[in-house]
């Protein structure tokens, strides 16, 4: 177990508490754990959050997102996201006045605003409908602890109400019609689906207490499972950027990148199990990279290594042997775009 004094050595007071609890399974009441709670608030990546924090609740771009066409609406979503994710919930002032933001933008129907950076024009209306729309600020509510409140339920709803037969969700729907997927966001063995919009929305449902081992969140995990490929330079990548340390970009691009520690963190969440190859597969390359000391290194902003080697212990502590898993989909190679054949 090389791996715990090197991330109990972190000088993030959340990152050791994170430890503490979720690796080496110390109870609450363990004098160092209380310790750690104590400081956990004096982390300077929660700091930097609060001094940032307007005073109506909200975050603007500055020091949360690189690009966030969502407006405030946006990064007050990612802010909630990077707080529930150092193990801040509904207890805290900063959690409280942000989701207060966010529920005051929802919409009567559960969802919110679309993204203004889509109405360039005033005769330009741009699709009627995006899951992204609802999936980042459920997101934001759900990690720190808000997706049972009657609100989030509400936007749970309409959430479900936008995926396709298939059980995936679309780029969007504008004028009554499905929008475009580009070749990096398709899905193995669906028309219309999404791979960014429809891990947004799987996010979300993972994060439910009970919604995470519906059959919706199941359906979805099992499509996304098609795209087997293995791209080193991305594992972690979604750590990095929740911590703040791989800057936030788009809209429709979120999710550009296949990150093969996202997925096993949704694997374990979801209920899926290694009886599945495909998830063997992805735990055996995950193993292979792994250094010497037992971190994985993330080679774009090392600095991360850490948060991530702690991300990809606590999904592989969490993988199910065996379960009520079950896949019915196909293998089959991903391929972003079709080979065009040459006329001559």
């Amino acid at each position: 177990m090389t791996w715990a004094p090197l991330l109990l050595s972190d000088p993030s007071p959340c990152l050791r508490s994170l430890v503490l609890g979720d690796l080496l399974n110390r109870p609450e009441e363990d004098p160092e754990r209380k310790e750690l709670n104590t400081l956990c608030p004096k982390d300077p990546i929660v700091v930097d959050l609060q001094e940032k924090q307007n005073p109506d609740g909200s975050w603007t771009r500055l020091g949360i997102s690189d690009n966030a066409p969502g407006g405030a609406l946006q990064t007050t979503s990612q802010a909630l996201t990077r707080l529930g994710y150092l193990g801040f919930g509904m207890e805290e002032t900063v959690v409280q006045h942000g989701a207060e933001f966010i529920f005051s933008l929802q919409n009567p129907d559960g969802s919110w605003p679309q993204a203004k950076d889509f109405k360039e024009k005033e005769e330009d209306y741009g699709y009627d409908m995006m899951p992204f729309q609802t999936s980042f600020p459920l997101r934001g509510l759900a990690s720190c602890g808000y997706a049972q409140d009657p609100r989030a339920e509400k936007a749970y709803e309409w959430l479900l109400a936008q995926r396709l037969e298939d059980g995936v969700w679309p780029t969007g729907v504008v004028s009554g019609n499905y929008g475009y997927v580009a070749g990096y966001r398709k899905i193995a063995h669906s028309r219309w689906g999404c791979r960014s919009n429809t891990t947004a929305a799987l996010i979300c449902l993972a994060l439910h207490p009970e919604r995470r081992k519906a059959e919706a969140a199941q359906r979805a995990l099992d499509l996304l499972l098609g795209r087997e490929t293995r791209e080193k330079q991305n594992v972690g990548f979604e750590v990095a950027r929740t911590i703040g340390v791989e800057p936030a970009r788009g809209w429709t691009t979120y999710f550009a990148r296949f990150d093969l520690a996202l997925m096993l963190d949704l694997c374990w969440r979801v209920g899926a199990s290694l009886q599945d190859p495909r998830i063997q597969e992805i735990v055996d390359f995950i193993l292979e990279i792994q250094g010497p000391y037992g971190l994985w290194t993330y080679e774009r902003l090392p600095r991360a290594s850490r948060w991530v080697t702690f991300d990809i212990l606590r999904s592989l502590s969490n993988l199910d042997q065996e379960g009520d898993w079950l896949s019915l989909e196909p293998r089959t190679p991903f391929q972003a775009y079709k080979r065009i054949d040459k006329r001559f």
